[in-house]
């Protein structure tokens, strides 16, 4: 392993900040950056070498390469992270237009909601992966709370609870059983992880996590996330009678004062059930 990847490992090993989620992308991240500087040419440096010199290499290689705002910005956190434990803070700027990214476009139009469909699902042949990937689709859940969901602890008859450790943030919550389909997935969820969870005994969270992606690009599934998104655009054709805008159903000028009033009790609804607390979020997922 060349030095640099060897330190920042390290570092990332002996510094647990963020969910195990977000220990692993920054990893990932992490490790793709050692890797790039060596092919840019800095082929002995350390951890602690970092400067200005290689984060501007870095942003050139990135920016020919058309990386999209969020994913550079998913990689700012991780740099700003790597200079921060070295002592170096400061090289880094607070802002990321200082280094010419622009914002974040969460609302772009586009439907990022994705189907599962069981010809899909039958690809998939780790049965723990197979059952957290039922679950995102049947409950909106994220990867995360899919992979930790424990269903001996999670099914609450009329709804489920997903304990603060699972989620982003640490916010625990409750989402409604509203079908039976849904009520089919819990039970197959219990058949297969008894007491236990839905990694496997033999794993961590990390390791698994690591089976899931595998297993998922095995079988030609990719963007999972969109089944959050096929979930909340389903609940908001139940909950008001017409479909999304993001699924071709009106926008909200379209909408009459009685009709805006439905649509934004069930926004907040939504909100609740993926996990947030603004209704704003919602237009992410549901386009306005």
């Amino acid at each position: 392993m060349r030095r640099l990847n060897f330190d920042l490992k390290k570092m990332g090993d002996n510094s647990r900040e963020g969910s195990y989620a977000t220990q692993s992308n920054r990893a990932r991240i992490l490790s793709l950056m050692a890797n790039q500087l060596h092919e840019i040419g800095y082929k002995k440096m350390r951890a602690g070498d970092l400067k200005g010199r290689h984060i501007n290499a870095l942003l050139d290689r990135w920016k020919q390469e058309e990386i999209s705002a969020g994913t550079m910005k998913n990689r700012m956190s991780a740099l700003r992270w790597w200079a921060g434990k070295v002592g170096k803070a400061s090289i880094v700027a607070r802002d990321n237009r200082s280094y010419g990214i622009p914002d974040r476009k969460y609302v772009t139009g586009e439907n990022k909601a994705r189907e599962l469909g069981q010809q899909s699902l039958e690809k998939v042949v780790d049965p723990y992966v197979k059952m957290s990937l039922e679950l995102q689709r049947a409950f909106g859940l994220r990867r995360e709370e899919a992979i930790k969901f424990s269903p001996s602890y999670a099914d609450q008859g009329d709804h489920v609870r997903l304990k603060s450790s699972w989620t982003k943030g640490g916010k625990a919550r409750e989402i409604p059983v509203r079908t039976q389909a849904q009520r089919d997935v819990l039970n197959r969820a219990h058949k297969l992880a008894g007491s236990g969870s839905l990694i496997p005994p033999d794993r961590n969270y990390i390791r698994h996590l690591k089976v899931y992606e595998r297993h998922c690009t095995s079988a030609g599934l990719s963007k999972m996330h969109g089944l959050r998104h096929a979930y909340a655009q389903q609940r908001y054709h139940e909950l008001t009678g017409w479909k999304a805008p993001a699924n071709g159903g009106p926008n909200a000028r379209s909408l009459t004062l009685e009709q805006r009033e439905i649509d934004r009790d069930s926004r907040l609804i939504i909100s609740h059930e993926l996990g947030h607390e603004r209704e704003a979020i919602t237009a992410v997922y549901l386009s306005r």
